[in-house]
């Protein structure tokens, strides 16, 4: 019996699962908790991707895949939830992936965001960053905190997203949504457009390039509150990215923009719960200082990883000290902790001292402590 979508979906809901993955020549695999699992026996063939892929994909996206070899787009599933998709060519045949976007938006306190954030995201102006690897939860939390803006402040959003994920309704603030390529044809146009509609709060779903960084620090300098996402790992390494986008002759320059501008840089990722039913967020927070200004403005980057750990009143963290207190409280294992932190050694060191297990079996050994 060939492979429905309708049922496929249906079965990565009621497993809970993040994403769905359909390629020729294997059964159709769910990522379930962080986990792959297959959905069936039977290997799909050519023509079942290909079938599937029309089930769902406009006649403007098939004609992109066979144009340039791949597309991207959002789609509702009945009234459970939407799906980033993307469908591509791959060894002559169609595959997709598609991530599921829950309807229901989640609170602070259901992700983990720390509650200081709130504060970070009142100011009137300046530049938000949210990053991480993909699939770690970035657009999860950028809508968690828009979602709050939402709710308590009079203010227009716009938000700027390929695709549109979690669908907004106006509530205290009125809500903009434009998608790139359906609404607009790019995220650097469309910024310089929001600029000129009366925004109080712009959220850039991917800062991909230099023109589309250029305008975003832009957007902040001249009074807006702007979010934006970069695919990177820690507050230095954000830093580092959007400098060196720059030619060497502008970096002066946009170091002194960020000093500037740079509200907060919040990096996360997601670990599978020890229980093995869903993932945890781990978050590094760093909130800009005076001092943090000065250590961008001087190209002293290397330097902030000390002023993050010294500042926990500021409600700053590394990841490394968030993930550390995952394993201490038994809510993620060693193996999957330490794979995920910035300095594993470090981190190994770490747990030594407080004598917590470390390496193969450190969850037998703990277990019988």
């Amino acid at each position: 019996m060939p492979y429905e979508m309708v049922s496929l979906l249906r079965m990565l809901v009621d497993r809970d699962g993040s994403d769905l993955h359909l390629a020729v020549d294997n059964p159709p695999v769910g990522r379930v908790h962080g986990h792959l699992q297959y959905f069936g026996e039977d290997p799909l063939t050519p023509e079942d991707t290909e079938r599937l892929m029309k089930s769902i994909a406009s006649v403007d996206n098939q004609q992109e895949l066979q144009e340039v070899g791949g597309s991207d787009f959002g789609f509702a599933f009945e009234d459970v939830a939407r799906f980033r998709v993307s469908i591509f060519k791959q060894r002559g045949y169609v595959g997709l992936v598609l991530r599921l976007i829950p309807r229901k938006i989640l609170t602070f306190e259901e992700i983990g965001l720390p509650q200081s954030l709130k504060e970070v995201i009142t100011q009137p102006r300046g530049l938000i960053l949210v990053t991480g690897p993909t699939g770690s939860g970035k657009s999860t939390s950028l809508a968690t905190m828009i979602d709050w803006i939402n709710e308590n402040f009079d203010h227009h959003i716009i938000t700027i997203e390929d695709p549109i994920e979690y669908y907004h309704r106006h509530k205290k603030s009125i809500i903009t949504q434009r998608e790139v390529g359906v609404d607009v044809p790019s995220f650097a146009e469309a910024l310089r457009r929001a600029l000129r509609q009366d925004p109080d709060v712009i959220l850039v779903g991917e800062m991909r390039d230099l023109e589309t960084i250029e305008a975003a620090v832009t957007a902040a300098e001249t009074g807006h509150l702007v979010f934006g996402t970069l695919h990177t790992t820690g507050a230095v390494r954000t830093i580092d990215r959007i400098v060196d986008a720059f030619p060497t002759n502008q970096q002066e320059q946009i170091r002194t923009q960020l000093a500037g501008n740079l509200k907060a840089v919040i990096s996360q990722t997601l670990i599978p719960r020890k229980s093995g039913f869903g993932r945890v967020a781990a978050f590094e927070i760093m909130i800009t200082t005076p001092a943090i200004q000065n250590l961008i403005r001087e190209n002293k980057s290397y330097r902030i990883t000390s002023a993050i750990q010294t500042g926990h009143k500021y409600g700053m963290n590394l990841l490394d000290e968030h993930l550390l207190v995952l394993y201490r409280k038994g809510i993620c294992k060693y193996e999957d902790v330490v794979a995920k932190a910035q300095n594993a050694e470090e981190f190994e060191q770490q747990c030594k001292a407080l004598g917590l297990p470390t390496g193969e079996g450190s969850e037998t050994r703990r277990a019988g402590a």
